[in-house]
């Protein structure tokens, strides 16, 4: 060739030259000339005489560029002190194609390669970067340069390096590797619990996944600016502050559940993504899917007490909301331009990922799961895969277990042993296809008729194009074990031993599919929930009510039925159940207050007060119990102030002036109940004009989360208008939570037009910005 091809976007590339070795210790160095073709962000190095196979040639290039002004590349960030003044750091966010924004390079996953990195800085300031630094040469009276050691292979998009005036707590793993949390000097406080979960995790994902970390250090950066929630750049994961920072004084339990969760997700990648890294962007879910299903793997071995595979459900529930729409996309998706591969970067790719590979877990078992992970890590480490190694992984631990029957325990599991048990086809039909499969249950004694279709929200004709392979699990009035089926037709009958009188599906919601009991298989639910509810585990009572409202969302269940379904819940205890059937009343609330539908509006705010009204008036305003019992605290005190519950709003506004007379010094007043505090406290002017100057001078991305969401909650137009102006203007309110701020006005009912004309009077500016 003649040509050497590299991306680049926004560098000016001032000279360029080629060298090559001769043999004899002596170098044949050209000058290039540089070709640039912006709309494919592409720079061609063209040479005079074309380049010679099995040389070794080095290209060297001089250019300059400035910071990028928004959240990709290399780009600015800011932060203010105690005392007003600004301090400017630069920090890099090169995931999925933004490596080019700061050096050439071949920027595409499957070119990996070893990076050395040097950084001139002044002394106020600090370098770091994916490898720790071997050496610094001072240079000048006030100008240094750091050496950072070679990097392990990799691919461009996780490269990172930042210069700033952070300082950082560093602990040690078993295994030796320094972790190190890095933030604004005022914050350094709140880094603690971030360590501790990080040197936890860490430690954790070496011995599950059998494969050492392969660095000497981990960083965890907690950078101003930022527009995702984190990313996993080798050695140095970078995080929102609210991701990573956690301040007691402040930060609610679900704050804490947020930050173990996103650690964990940044220290997965650390093996699936950057030790071994989809091939192409179609299949970010291999890095994403699984990262998010690692996070609840990690956290409920670390943490247990956090009970995070509860949070598995909602997890689930919103993959299945996106995926219930016509819009929805497979998980697997072309994706050729950057525009394209940003889009992936989806509910579908996390969520729906990480939901089939439980499916996929629970399908196999734990020990089949975890082996057949272990050897497609190990076989493609420093390289990348695509969706069918991974099967191919899976489908070799099956195969080689010498005693099948013995581990996966036969009567359960015969389709192992059938020549036709194709791990891969089977995968395929969940990620190469959108969409999620509707079962259909029609029970007679001992016969069950099943048959599938693809659910959809809203009613549309059946498409028959749609086939999924469905392992599907059931429990029946007389089931002792979980009775297990893999549905490969559009119709199947199971044959039980004996006649039943009910039956359910998706067993725990293991399963990634919608269940609809025809005939009085619903009826035959209610009235089992109504008598003993207890019959079902939790997690099986939360999936009913999914999949009754669901149901009726497309069509297939009328809403009454779906509402008798809830008449049990005066008797459930579960926190998670309670959410879920609560959450179902509130969305018809507020739909019937959006459409001023009041009489309807009122009747139901009336209904869920008094039906709930034991458990509203049971909640202490306290931080005292479980994880669960504390974020339904939060949830229901939230909902029963809004619904107007006097007591509620009583003792909120009591706490509020206390609070706001004290000039906002008072801090041991419960972090559960900040956020209610504060909604009900932003009802008046003065309350919310104290909120917002509270905002400015905060020191907790937790707390300012917490008053911008009440500060949205207002029945003040024109106090929502300012919100929407002072993110939009990006000084008070970081242009990062701009997204946030128009998102919570919006779901007030006040501000739902306001934010609608607002986006689109502004979308070419926020095109900009974000």
């Amino acid at each position: 060739t003649r040509a050497v091809v590299l991306h680049s976007k926004h560098l000016e590339i001032t000279k360029a030259f080629i060298e090559q070795e001769n043999g004899k210790g002596q170098a044949n160095i050209k000058q290039l000339q540089v070709l640039e073709y912006p709309p494919h962000e592409q720079v061609a190095f063209l040479t005079t005489e074309p380049l010679q196979v099995d040389k070794n040639y080095f290209l060297s290039i001089n250019y300059i560029a400035n910071f990028s002004d928004g959240f990709y590349g290399f780009y600015k960030s800011t932060y203010k002190t105690r005392d007003g003044q600004t301090r400017l750091l630069v920090s890099t966010h090169f995931e999925p194609t933004s490596a080019r924004m700061a050096f050439p390079c071949f920027d595409e996953p499957s070119f990996k390669a070893n990076y050395t990195i040097k950084i001139r800085r002044e002394e106020q300031h600090i370098a770091i970067s994916n490898m720790p630094k071997v050496k610094t040469l001072k240079l000048g009276s006030n100008l240094f340069e750091d050496h950072f050691a070679e990097t392990v292979k990799m691919s461009s998009y996780l490269v990172a390096f930042i210069i700033s005036d952070f300082q950082s707590i560093s602990g040690t793993t078993s295994s030796g590797i320094v972790v190190s949390v890095y933030a604004n000097p005022e914050k350094l406080t709140q880094a603690h619990y971030a360590l501790e979960v990080a040197v936890k995790i860490l430690e954790f994902y070496e011995k599950y996944f059998g494969i050492s970390y392969p660095l000497p250090k981990q960083d965890l950066v907690a950078v101003p600016d930022f527009q995702s929630g984190a990313m996993e750049n080798w050695g140095l994961t970078t995080y929102r502050e609210t991701s990573l920072l956690y301040d007691p004084e402040t930060s609610s339990a679900s704050d804490k559940l947020w930050v173990t969760m996103v650690i964990g997700h940044e220290l997965a990648h650390q093996w699936f993504g950057n030790l071994v890294t989809m091939e192409w962007w179609n299949d970010i879910w291999l890095n994403e899917g699984f990262a998010r299903y690692m996070e609840f793997i990690s956290v409920d071995a670390t943490y247990p007490e956090l009970e995070v595979n509860d949070y598995l459900l909602d997890t689930c529930f919103a993959a299945m909301g996106r995926d219930a729409m016509n819009s929805s996309r497979p998980i697997s998706s072309r994706a050729e331009n950057p525009i394209q591969i940003k889009e992936m970067f989806d509910t579908v790719s996390y969520d729906k990922g990480a939901c089939i590979l439980h499916m996929l877990r629970n399908f196999l078992t734990e020990e089949v799961f975890r082996n057949g992970i272990i050897y497609y890590l190990k076989k493609h480490s420093y390289k990348n895969a695509k969706n069918k190694d991974l099967w191919d992984s899976l489908a070799n631990e099956i195969l080689s277990k010498k005693n099948v029957c013995f581990i996966l325990h036969c009567s359960q599991y015969d389709y192992y042993l059938s020549e036709h048990f194709d791990v891969a086809k089977i995968m395929d039909t969940w990620t190469v296809q959108k969409g999620l499969p509707l079962i259909i249950v029609e029970q007679n004694w001992k016969r069950i008729k099943i048959r599938q279709e693809r659910f959809l929200k809203g009613i549309f004709p059946d498409d028959p194009e749609f086939l999924w392979y469905v392992p599907l699990t059931y429990i029946t009035s007389h089931s002792k074990n979980t009775g297990r089926h893999l549905m490969k037709n559009h119709t199947d009958t199971i044959e039980l031993e004996e006649d039943i009188s009910w039956v359910k599906f998706n067993v725990d919601m293991n399963g990634y599919y919608i269940v609809h009991y025809e005939g009085n298989g619903w009826d035959n639910i209610i009235k089992l929930l109504n008598e003993n509810h207890t019959l079902f585990s939790y997690k099986d009572r939360a999936n009913l009510i999914h999949n009754a409202f669901q149901l009726v969302s497309a069509g297939r269940l009328s809403l009454d039925r779906a509402l008798d379904l809830t008449r049990y819940l005066q008797h459930e205890t579960s926190n998670i159940v309670l959410l879920k059937g609560l959450g179902y009343l509130e969305v018809i609330y507020r739909m019937m207050e959006r459409r001023k539908i009041s009489d309807v509006t009122e009747s139901l705010k009336w209904y869920i007060l008094q039906y709930f009204k034991p458990v509203i008036d049971k909640q202490t305003w306290s931080d005292d119990g479980s994880v669960s019992e504390r974020m339904l605290r939060s949830d229901l005190l939230e909902l029963a102030c809004d619904l107007h519950y006097l007591p509620c709003i009583q003792k909120a506004n009591e706490l509020f002036n206390k609070w706001m007379e004290s000039g906002g010094k008072i801090s041991n007043i419960p972090s559960d109940v900040l956020g209610t505090m504060y909604s009900v406290g932003a009802k008046t002017a003065a309350g919310w004009n104290f909120l917002l100057d509270r905002y400015k001078v905060s020191i907790s991305g937790a707390e300012q989360r917490k008053i911008y969401s009440a500060l949205a909650s207002s029945k003040d137009v024109s106090k929502l208008t300012r919100l929407l102006e002072l993110g939009m203007e990006g000084d008070v309110i970081k242009i990062q939570d701009l997204p946030s701020v128009i998102y919570s006005v919006s779901t007030n009912p006040a501000g739902q037009l306001l934010a609608w004309n607002f986006v689109k009077k502004n979308w070419s500016r926020l095109l900009e910005k974000l």
